[in-house]
């Protein structure tokens, strides 16, 4: 066995950089280091696919600017492989009801893909019908409601039959994602949750929610309110984002928020997620991984794992598709 490296007594710059060095070999021995059996594999719950080549075209094909007009499980791959992802989670890009199935199909022809999130909605009549379709279909891991095509969730929080739409969704032991978070979201996350609480909800991006001065007590409001609700989770995701036209890849940016989410939603109710491709007009996906990575890298390996992959399976219930792909026994 090697021998650790001494550190110097007497000398608080080489302590330092001995603890800085072990840090960042920490984060990449996390997500991409050559020793395998050492590698903590990755599932990334939020990406999207969409293809606007296809005759009808695609109602959403990235945000404009230098994004793909065609993104696809290869186009993925590609990326994800080398800093140690090892499958994902499609999240709708549609509201058209026809994408789900092609959103299926599409993930079919690829095992990387473990799960789709897709776009139904619980006030429509037809919801029941399309939900149990859908769902006999294994990959089919729930729906996305939130901010976007429209839809309020906050506002259909008072609606009967919505709520009644969510409850048959718990029933089908299935995920609501939400879209977008602001305040009036959390707020009716929080009532959704109190109506239909055995139902699994996930709150993305929370990460990039910059709450204004006049709404930071409402926000801290509705945080302390989510940490009581047990099935509401949060995807660390678009840790890396614009502020005030700006980028920083630099984790000391970005810890202050990180530790707040992780004292309110600990360490079970975390999810890793990429948002590619529209993280492209942010950053790289190995710059997403490795900006968490170094900051899960000082927390035990067995809260690591839970943010990146175990958690994603206790929340999705997703399916192994592929060898690399980690089981509950790893």
């Amino acid at each position: 066995m090697n021998k650790p490296f001494p550190i110097p007594q007497n000398d608080d710059l080489s302590r330092r950089s001995f603890v800085l060095g072990t840090t960042v070999a920490t984060a990449a021995h996390a997500v991409g280091a050559p020793n395998e059996a050492a590698r903590i594999p990755i599932i990334d719950t939020h990406i999207h696919l969409f293809d606007a080549t296809r005759p009808q075209g695609a109602p959403y094909a990235g945000p404009g600017g230098e994004s793909p007009r065609v993104s696809l499980p290869p186009h993925y791959r590609k990326l994800a492989v080398p800093p140690g992802i090892v499958g994902a989670i499609k999240v709708e890009a549609s509201p058209w009801v026809e994408d789900n199935l092609w959103a299926l199909q599409i993930a079919q022809t690829d095992p990387m893909i473990v799960g789709v999130i897709g776009n139904l909605q619980p006030e429509k009549p037809e919801f029941s019908e399309y939900l149990d379709r859908h769902h006999r279909n294994p990959l089919f891991r729930g729906i996305r409601y939130g901010n976007l095509w429209g839809y309020n969730l906050a506002r259909q929080a008072g609606n009967p039959v919505f709520v009644e739409g969510l409850k048959r969704l718990a029933d089908a032991d299935l995920v609501l994602d939400s879209a977008n978070p602001n305040i009036e979201l959390l707020q009716g996350i929080i009532r959704v949750s109190d109506q239909v609480p055995d139902l699994r909800i996930v709150i993305d991006h929370l990460p990039a929610m910059e709450p204004t001065a006049n709404s930071r007590s409402a926000y801290h409001a509705a945080l302390t309110e989510l940490k009581q609700r047990p099935n509401v989770f949060v995807k660390l995701s678009t840790v890396i984002h614009r502020v005030n036209g700006r980028v920083s890849t630099d984790l000391n940016s970005h810890r202050d928020r990180l530790d707040k989410l992780m004292e309110i939603f600990g360490e079970d109710r975390v999810l890793f997620g990429s948002d590619w491709p529209n993280s492209d007009g942010v950053t790289s996906l190995d710059k997403i991984v490795n900006i968490v990575s170094e900051y899960f890298a000082v927390q035990p390996r067995t809260v690591a794992e839970k943010y990146f992959w175990r958690n994603s399976k206790n929340v999705y219930k997703w399916v192994r598709r592929a060898d690399n792909q980690p089981t509950a026994a790893n």
